[in-house]
């Protein structure tokens, strides 16, 4: 008898049927020599610290360090304690039963680091050693499933893959473990989380928020010429900024007083558009959410949902392109879709011209390929899921067609010694922009220009001043973010280090949504309109570990490329291993030396000079009761950090406080001064 093994009971009741086992059990399904069985996700994981015997939250246990590490079934949390998971045990019966009895199990949990992770600590646990062979497919398609089972791959082909998961569970284990316990010993006021990759992301975040929020803009102002030639409406910038707007008044007065701009050049440039690459995971993440507004976690759900119902493949990728050998499939893929009236007309556009193989490259193609639709069109699906459905579909009919080519004219014009320019662009041949009509993706402007020669004039319609201000990093949406969280190296400042560290990321296409949501459901960020941004809480953590080694965007990215390496046997595991010990060690001391925010006895009361002050959440207060001294931390908008309220006790004055909001809503720059009387004023810049 052979077992199969599923992830979920929808794909078990798939391959059963495929391979004759129908009379259902409980827990599984058999007949034809086989019994398809199911995981139900982790059933296994790594144990916690108390099934090893420490006591947990204790300063002298710190760091946990175990020198093998227990597997034990899922806990969930029941009046405040983790008990085993009844549903666990009783899969886990099913399972142990069945392997007992096979004399092979096939592996057909989902196919990426997580999937073999399941499998391998089930295995484990049970004591299991019969033979395993890998089910390796991209899609749940009869066809997929039937080739897939034909060409089975041995199981030790993915013991690098195993290492690699094995090895990021250990790492979040001892990061997210003692970090956590680290910081809530040395606070003494609340349980903190802290982990691996949670942290700098929401280091990420905090930083930018801080950035946007305390960011003066600047005033600038600049001249715009309208101008008309056969019948079409051309506007041009003055190439000057001026900061002061009676000045830019001035030129504007002047420019009035002429009829007529000359032109002094005028450049055409051919620019090719190549086709977009197909989805990963995190591209197709951020396009939905900058279309639709759906969250990472939710476009993810739902590309699970399309893949379960076999409309595309293996969603969970972190490649944009397929093999060879997938290629001769794509013209198939292409006719199924040209079913829909929406694609009917592309299929003709594309016999006129070969299709284009960009996306084809065996190097690039990881674990998984790129996301593509199958062969079969969706039915029964809810209005988000055609969204998603129809964004994945479009892309691949992009991506095989031509490029886009377009003339782009940057003309640059003359007024009494001042340059104007505008740019504009025209097509010339669609290519892969036919596909959704769109004719850019920017905010240039695409029209058909009227002839303009070098040395021609062009009749001045109308000249106005424009305001226009500098403006701050915009604050994360879900698609920014992941951006930053694929391309770590642009989140580093040290320019040296960018290239260093090039294509590296924190967290995975798989991952990065549940970070995001780990985030949210901890009261650290929350969702402003489209925007992320960090809740109170979360700026209290930041402001405790910015400066720390488990902020570091930098490491982050290194460790996840470590882990890379030990998929492709490049890494050994247990060298790795030792490094994110020593880590977690050097991570877990400077934790545990933080001085909480509530011991404040560097500073004394300023009004009774005999107690020392409490740091709290949103006040800082003398001890004393009958003093009672009392400073809100949060002032005309901006919340002091501990640097400034130490200034303010100590040297009467905080370092200028920029961004602050009166009550009518304007904003403004000042200093915070102690006056004599122990309450605060504030002291501006020019005085």
């Amino acid at each position: 008898m052979i077992v199969i093994l599923a992830e979920k009971p929808s794909v078990a009741r798939e391959i059963a049927m495929l391979v004759g086992a129908k009379a259902k059990k409980d827990g599984f399904i058999e007949g034809n020599g086989y019994c398809v069985t199911w995981a139900i996700g982790h059933l296994v994981s790594l144990a916690m610290p108390e099934d090893y015997g420490f006591q947990g939250f204790k300063r002298e246990a710190l760091p946990i360090l175990p020198r093998s590490y227990l597997l034990l079934p899922r806990k969930i949390k029941k009046l405040n304690k983790y008990t085993s998971d009844p549903g666990a045990l009783k899969q886990l019966k099913v399972i142990d039963k069945l392997f007992k009895a096979c004399s092979e199990i096939i592996v057909a949990t989902d196919v990426g680091r997580e999937g073999e992770l399941i499998f391998r600590y089930i295995y484990q646990y049970l004591n299991c050693n019969k033979p395993f062979k890998r089910l390796w497919i991209s899609s749940l398609t009869e066809k997929a499933i039937k080739e897939g089972l034909q060409n089975l791959k041995d199981g030790s082909e993915f013991d690098g893959l195993f290492s690699a998961g094995h090895s990021r569970s250990r790492a979040d284990w001892l990061v997210g473990i003692n970090a956590s316990q680290a910081l809530t010993v040395s606070m003494n006021d609340s349980v903190y989380s802290l982990g691996r990759v949670q942290t700098p992301t929401l280091s990420l975040i905090c930083k930018r928020y801080l950035e946007n929020t305390s960011f003066t803009k600047q005033l600038y102002y600049q001249i715009e010429l309208v101008h008309q030639k056969e019948g079409i409406l051309l506007k041009s910038l003055s190439t000057d900024k001026w900061e002061d707007k009676q000045k830019a008044e001035q030129v504007l007065k002047l420019i009035q007083k002429e009829h007529e701009v000359k032109i002094q050049k005028v450049e055409n440039k051919t620019i090719r558009e190549e086709s977009p690459l197909l989805f990963d995971l995190t591209s197709l993440q951020k396009r939905a959410n900058e279309l639709f507004g759906f969250s990472a976690d939710e476009t993810l759900s739902i590309a699970q949902s399309l893949y379960e119902k076999k409309f595309i493949t293996y969603p969970r990728t972190s490649s944009k392109y397929i093999p060879e050998d997938l290629w001769t499939e794509v013209p198939n893929l292409l006719k199924v879709l040209s079913d829909d009236n929406r694609y009917s007309n592309l299929l003709l556009k594309l016999k006129m011209v070969r299709l284009n193989k960009k996306i084809v490259n065996d190097v690039k193609v990881t674990d998984h390929h790129g996301l593509l639709t199958t062969d079969r069109l969706p039915s029964a699906i809810n209005a988000k899921e055609e969204s998603i459905y129809h964004l994945i579909a479009q892309r691949v009919w992009e991506s095989v067609f031509e490029p886009c080519v377009k003339k782009q004219t940057e003309v640059t014009l003359s007024v009494l010694d001042y340059e104007f320019s505008f740019k504009s662009s025209s097509i010339i041949e669609l290519g892969w922009r036919e596909v959704r009509k769109e004719l850019s993706t920017t905010d240039e402007v695409v029209i058909d220009l009227p002839d303009l020669q070098q040395g021609d004039n062009l009749k001045i319609k109308e000249v106005k001043t424009l305001e226009k201000s500098t403006r701050p990093k915009a604050l994360y949406t879900e698609s920014t973010l992941l951006s930053a969280m694929e391309n770590a190296s642009k989140e580093v400042e040290d320019k040296s280090l960018q290239s260093v560290i090039k294509d590296m990321g924190i967290g995975t296409a798989a991952t990065r949504a549940s970070i995001i949501e780990t985030l949210l459901k901890r009261d650290y960020i929350t969702r402003k309109t489209k925007s992320l941004v960090p809740t109170e809480k979360g700026l209290k953590v930041y402001e405790i570990v910015k400066d720390k080694l488990i902020s570091d965007v930098l490491l982050t990215a290194k460790w996840e490329s470590a882990f890379k390496e030990i998929e492709e046997n490049k890494t050994n595991m247990e060298d790795f291993h030792r490094q994110i010990e020593d880590y977690t060690s050097e991570i877990t001391a400077e934790l545990l030396a933080i001085k909480p925010v509530t011991e404040t006895d560097h500073l004394s009361c300023p009004k009774c000079k005999g107690h020392t002050l409490q740091l709290r959440e949103k006040v800082v207060k003398c001890l004393d009761t009958d003093c009672n001294w009392i400073l809100f931390r949060e002032v005309c908008g901006i919340k002091l950090t501990i640097d400034d309220i130490t200034d303010l006790i100590q040297q009467g004055k905080t370092k200028l406080l920029k961004g602050l909001t009166s009550k009518a809503g304007k904003k403004f720059d000042a200093y915070l001064i102690l006056k004599e009387d122990c309450t605060t004023g504030f002291e501006f810049k020019n005085k």
